[in-house]
């Protein structure tokens, strides 16, 4: 069915001329076309004149002159200008062809009769028979004879395959097909365990439990996730020259990690992100608010409206293309030239979302029964890990008085907190003296703390005690000396040197004191890391002359910008003691500040809301160019909303999103199982995935992708019930192994003769390594982790972390996301940085990916753990190991032949080698 719109005349052709006008028609017309259009047409207007249609000409140009005067030519405008002796006035302009002298006697003729020209109120139709518009209706299942199929999705693939004679592969083998829908749906391998089970469940024909377990994973959600924070331009910093953190952006992807794992209804999924704060989800409006955010104003207000109205333009692009599949910003500055959007549909979304403002706000409190019973589950797992680190600190210390300390290294030093612990000792003074600083900057100090053995910070000003200093940094207020012992946290109440680099602050006591604990920090609120101590020493003395240390730097891991958990007690542990007890210190300060967010509320990085005041449709997206005012509505050609100027902010948005989630609306569905589509097979049905209008490309198979937009909306938008029938169906089970005869005919493998092997993308892979390697955590939610230190000055600095520790072996999803900034190793392997909408990585192979890969800190680091794994669960036989790697990173037996040429290896080179080069191999960075 066509789909129709109707537009006042804007353009003029042959076909919209009234009679009375042939002169104008065919001879006016043609002579401006040919030339002035150029310049005073649809893509350029100088001085604001437009002649290619009738409303500009009788509009004029931005002198407020006239063109033409009817029945006078020599009172108008335009005859003026063809006629100057002035250069620099003449029209057309120099190095332009000019007018003959016949061309300007017609003009003036024309004007002399008249001036007769079309109405400019006739109205056309405009319409478009493009596919992706026409409503989505369920078509029949072709009938095939065959016995390969399993599902109707195979049925359509079938279909197209023998129409460009092309046959199915085979079955895969089932262990490669366990390791390929780990790797697509988790972009992490299966375990042994996991695979043995799986095994067991294939040779009972039971591959739709495989399904189950795999969708039914949290490891599912963060998968998932991944490909729809791309496609939304997800990140957690602003963007632009200052790039200042979002400290609480991560709310939004936790919520979408959720949001995926329970199968929320997708229909609902939109309605939430455009306008969750209507039915009390306000954290699915970081949607609108994800993208770049300039905070720097400018004086010329012309400036500062061009910023305001590319706020809005990112939002109406990224809602355009995340739901709808179409580029409706290509409408902001005049009508869409492929798709039937007008300009004044694109202002009519910039009316939906102009009471919409960036910023962090609280959100409500959920106290449902559901959320209640998951608090009380909170507490239980932090009162459990609180009483396992007594008994840790227990063991330490009976350890410590045997003597059994083994200079196990504490962690580096930290900018939100760092405590030494030592014996106790009598004194009066305590001084803290900086050597160096981690950037070079004068350091600072966010309250320093003297503990008694009674737990009392004697160093505070209000029990007596005073400060003194090498020096101050001077003209701030907030960083006087008198805030290092004022018992108030943050920067805006440290101290600062007046020394690059070096400095040192004294606290003395009101009398002397029994102390045996120091607390200490560079901001204990997390903002800033900059001028962060690295290289300190801290003495005591009772008479004020002679000093003794208690505690320094040395004994600390170097500075990294890893954040410290533990206490000293982790020293005089067995390794395998004090690993445990760092994890268990981070996931319950984790836990802890989940508790705290779910009783109290927290703020989050989600869309604020103003009363938004009136939209005009602006001249070739001008600010300054205001043309008529528009009222909040979708495209025309989905059907008006019939909003009036003065509608509420909120059910804006709110109609907004459910026209969106509509059934009728024909594109929504359609883009989302296009999605799943190439989550699961690499590439989509449309491999246009974010544009479906006329500038993408047809679907390869368009009667596959309407059933599945219709079985999508049949079974209430539930996206793991179409990506089970993605993942049951003989298609996806199909091997990779290529065939010369399809490879001539489909070489990408669009047609599914074959599943299409692809590399994984960094995350799977950083991912991966981890996981072999047994060093992955897989703790979910919560701030995120940083690859990058953080120089926090008015414009913030990052620097890409040359080593990392277990704070940072979470999965990469967590990792805290900065724009315009790059991992060090895993950046190469076409990570997006959050600045545009991703709706498909592309798959780049540089040198600088092997390079990475096999040299960098993290991948010796990550090969000394897996053989250290591996000594661990084979011994000390080098077939053992071997076999034991060959288990662990391909999930298979190794061959003979690999056995012996791995042995050899590891006996001229090293186990660690043999390791680094395992995660370099095909086999184990690509799905086949």
């Amino acid at each position: 069915m066509k789909r129709v719109i109707l537009t006042a005349i804007s353009f003029l052709s042959l076909a919209s001329i009234v009679s009375g006008s042939a002169k104008f028609e065919s001879q006016i017309l043609p002579l401006l076309e040919k030339k002035c259009f150029k310049c005073h047409g649809q893509d350029k207007q100088k001085s604001d004149l437009r002649l290619d249609s009738v409303a500009g000409i009788n509009k004029g140009g931005s002198s407020g002159e006239p063109l033409f005067v009817r029945g006078n030519s020599s009172q108008s405008l335009i005859i003026h200008l063809i006629n100057s002796d002035d250069l620099e006035e003449r029209m057309p302009p120099e190095g332009e062809p000019e007018l003959t002298i016949e061309e300007r006697e017609l003009i003036k003729e024309w004007i002399d009769s008249g001036a007769q020209m079309p109405l400019p109120s006739k109205v056309v139709k405009l319409s478009t028979d493009h596919w992706s518009f026409q409503s989505v209706k369920r078509p029949q299942i072709p009938e095939i004879k065959s016995d390969w199929g399993n599902n109707e999705i195979d049925r359509f693939i079938l279909e197209k395959m023998l129409s460009k004679k092309l046959s199915p592969s085979s079955v895969s083998e089932p262990r490669k097909l366990i390791r390929r829908i780990y790797q697509v749906m988790h972009g992490l391998p299966p375990s042994e365990e996991l695979i043995g089970k799986h095994l067991k469940q294939i040779s009972n024909n039971d591959w739709v439990s495989v399904v189950d377990e795999v969708l039914a994973s949290p490891r599912y959600g963060e998968r998932i996730a991944r490909h729809w924070l791309d496609i939304v331009r997800f990140a957690e910093t602003n963007g632009f020259e200052t790039n200042r953190e979002r400290l609480t952006a991560y709310h939004f992807r936790d919520y979408v990690i959720r949001s995926f794992n329970q199968d929320k209804p997708y229909d609902q999924f939109i309605i939430e992100q455009l306008a969750g704060d209507a039915s009390g989800v306000d954290v699915g409006t970081g949607f609108l608010v994800a993208g770049p955010h300039d905070i720097v104003k400018s004086p010329d207000i012309n400036l500062t409206l061009m910023q305001r109205n590319d706020e809005m333009a990112d939002m109406i692009n990224t809602t355009g293309t995340a739901f709808l599949g179409l580029t409706i910003g290509c409408a902001r500055c005049h009508n869409h030239k492929f798709d039937p959007i007008l300009q004044k549909d694109y202002y009519s979304m910039q009316a939906v979302f102009s009471g919409v403002r960036y910023g962090e706000r609280m959100m409500p409190k959920n106290n449902d029964e559901a959320a209640k019973k998951a608090l009380v589950e909170l507490e239980k797992k932090a009162q459990s890990m609180s009483e396992e680190l007594d008994s840790l600190k227990l063991i330490s210390s009976q350890l410590k008085a045997k003597g059994a300390g083994h200079n196990v290294k504490r962690e580096s030093v930290n900018a939100r907190g760092n405590t030494e612990i030592f014996d106790e000792i009598n004194t009066k003074h305590v001084r803290f003296t900086v050597r160096r600083t981690n950037n070079g900057g004068q350091p600072c100090i966010d309250e320093l703390r003297v503990f008694n053995t009674e737990g009392q910070n004697v160093a505070l000003a209000k029990k007596g005690a005073t400060a003194e200093s090498s020096g101050n940094l001077k003209g701030y207020e907030i960083h006087k000396l008198e805030h290092i012992n004022d018992g108030k946290d943050g920067n805006p109440r440290s101290w600062i040197s007046d020394t690059s680099d070096t400095g040192w602050v004294k606290i003395t006591f009101a009398s002397a004191s029994k102390i045996n604990r120091i607390e200490w920090a560079r901001d204990r609120e997390g903002k800033f890391s900059d001028r962060l101590a690295i290289d300190y020493i801290i003495e005591h003395s009772l008479d004020g002359q002679s000093w003794h240390k208690v505690a320094g730097s040395e004994d600390r891991e170097p500075y990294g910008g890893a954040v410290a958990t533990n206490d000293a007690f982790l020293a005089f542990l067995p390794d395998n003691d004090a690993q445990r007890g760092r994890d268990l210190i981070r996931n319950l300060q984790r836990t802890r500040n989940e508790i705290s967010s779910r009783r109290n509320g927290s703020k989050a990085w989600i869309a604020k809301f103003e009363k938004p005041g009136k939209t005009h449709r602006l001249y070739r997206g001008d600010p300054l160019a205001k043309r008529e005012v528009v009222a909040p509505d979708t495209l025309e050609i989905l059907g008006s909303l019939k909003m009036g100027e003065d509608e509420d902010e909120q059910q804006r948005r709110l109609r907004l999103a459910k026209s969106i989630a509509d059934e009728k609306n024909p594109l929504t569905a359609r883009v989302m199982v296009n999605r799943l589509w190439q989550f699961v097979f690499g590439v989509g049905i449309v491999d246009t995935p974010s544009d479906l209008g006329s500038n993408g490309t047809d679907p390869t198979h368009p009667q596959l992708l309407d059933w599945m937009a219709s079985e999508f909306m049949q079974k209430d938008w539930s996206i793991k019930h179409m990506l089970k029938i993605l993942l049951c169906s003989d298609t996806f089970r199909q091997t990779s192994r290529p065939r010369s005869d399809a490879l001539k005919v489909d070489a990408g493998s669009r047609y599914l003769w074959r599943f299409p092997p692809r590399r994984l993308e960094a995350e799977a892979i950083r991912d991966s390594i981890l996981a072999v390697a047994g060093t992955l955590d897989l703790n979910m939610g919560g701030p995120g982790f940083y690859l990058l230190d953080v120089d926090r000055e008015n414009v913030v600095h990052y620097h890409p972390k040359e080593k990392t520790g277990p704070e940072e072996w979470r999965r990469m999803i967590y990792m805290f996301k900065i724009r315009q900034e790059q991992d060090l190793i895993f950046g190469a392997f076409d990570c997006p940085d959050g600045n545009q909408v991703i709706p498909e990585r592309s798959r780049s192979t540089t040198p600088i990916q092997a390079l990475n890969l096999f040299n960098s800190h993290f991948m010796v680091q990550q090969s000394g753990k897996m053989a250290d794994k591996l000594l661990q669960e084979a011994g000390d036989s080098i077939e053992k190991q071997v076999r034991t790697a060959y288990q662990l990173y391909y999930g298979r037996p190794a061959l003979a032949e690999e056995i012996n040429d791995a042995t050899a290896f590891v006996r001229d080179h090293s186990l660690a080698d043999f390791c680094r080069a395992m995660f370099n191999s095909n086999e184990f960075l690509f799905t086949f």
